[in-house]
């Protein structure tokens, strides 16, 4: 599972012209679940979104994260994030899971961001959306479940 993460001074998404969802400061989370993702793989990444710290302190230092400033989460489903570019010209998605296994996962990395208390927006699976934000920083940060069992060196 991928999370591509960019914090935000606010954000909202928009199905045929109508908004879904919208936050104010925080992170919107575009969300892609690999073929074989599970729930480890779901639970790893929320827990790695909401504490990584990435909001500034008093001294302007990267030190707290979505749970510490309170920031709210949209969380857009997006497949595109497995697109396999290195043949051709044109993004194989192989890699990224089926519609059904994609949507459970999704939802339930979805209640999971809810289980932390923050406020949680979302889009609409499968939709074709527009998502407007306005980045703070900008700061933007991939997320991998496969790097969980990765170590940082060597």
């Amino acid at each position: 599972m991928r999370a591509l993460i960019q914090r935000v001074a606010s954000a909202s998404v928009l199905i045929d012209d109508a908004e879904v969802g919208s936050i104010g400061s925080g992170l919107v989370v575009l969300l892609g679940v690999a073929d074989g993702d599970d729930s480890a793989d779901s639970r790893w990444v929320v827990d790695k979104v909401v504490n990584m710290r990435i909001f500034a302190d008093d001294e302007g230092r990267f030190n707290r994260s979505a749970l510490d400033v309170d920031g709210g989460l949209l969380v857009v489903s997006q497949f595109t994030l497995y697109a396999d570019t290195r043949r051709g010209r044109r993004p194989d998605f192989t890699r990224a899971a089926a519609p059904e296994d994609a949507n459970r996962l999704y939802e339930e990395a979805v209640a999971m961001f809810r289980e932390t208390g923050l406020a949680v927006a979302t889009g609409e699976f499968q939709a074709y959306m527009q998502v407007r934000l306005q980045n703070d920083g900008p700061v933007t940060i991939m997320v991998d479940s496969a790097d969980r069992g990765r170590p940082r060196r060597g």
